[in-house]
């Protein structure tokens, strides 16, 4: 098992995750994302349909973004499914595409590496505090998303928060956050991702 993934992105995180979370052996190879995209690899270009990371190669089979490779890997497992809850955590994987899987990776993206207009940034920066409100407000009383415990709802939808110190973002300002954060972190195997995706 073969996964390509980079260091800033979390995308890649939700997949490495999980296979560390479950002991699943694999190799990873580290790809440069500043290297235009003729200039990656050549099996990595052969394997990415979409010419991005995460990609999986699995018995013969490709597999390629993030949410989808976490529930067919959680499927095949039986990890992390949320039990009984599994439509709520497909659900929360569909929430995640769309909104902090969006506007915390963009607006981030934004502050480093490409600048954007102020109403751009604006925009963006609106979004991801309403985004971490509906994480804060969702896990009041919980350690997790699903009450069945940690599921792939929770490594998709923390992967881009472990890095909110990069967009000034205090976790002890959001507590729930905070806890339920801190309560991943406290699950076997798992990995900061300054550790788990840097090229090896």
């Amino acid at each position: 098992m073969l996964l390509y993934g980079s260091t800033e992105s979390g995308h890649s995180f939700k997949i490495r995750s999980f296979l560390l979370l479950t002991a699943t052996p694999h190799r990873y190879q580290w790809i440069d994302l500043s290297l235009a995209r003729q200039q990656r690899p050549a099996a990595f270009i052969a394997a990415s349909p979409f010419g991005e990371v995460p990609v999986l190669v699995h018995q013969g089979k490709v597999l390629c973004q993030s949410n989808a490779i976490l529930s067919y890997f959680a499927q095949q497992s039986g990890q992390f499914t949320g039990g009984k809850e599994q439509q709520a955590a497909l659900e929360w994987l569909a929430w995640e595409a769309n909104r902090i899987g969006f506007s915390v990776p963009n607006y981030r993206f934004a502050l480093h590496w490409s600048p954007q207009a102020p109403e751009v940034m604006t925009y963006l920066h609106a979004r991801l505090l309403a985004d971490l409100a509906t994480l804060e407000d969702k896990l009041a009383g919980r350690d997790f998303l699903l009450a069945s415990g940690p599921s792939i709802a929770d490594i998709s939808c923390s992967a881009y928060l472990f890095w909110l110190d990069q967009i000034s973002i205090v976790e002890t300002d959001w507590p729930n956050i905070k806890r339920w954060l801190s309560a991943i972190r406290q699950l076997p195997h798992w990995q900061s991702p300054n550790i788990a995706m840097q090229g090896i």
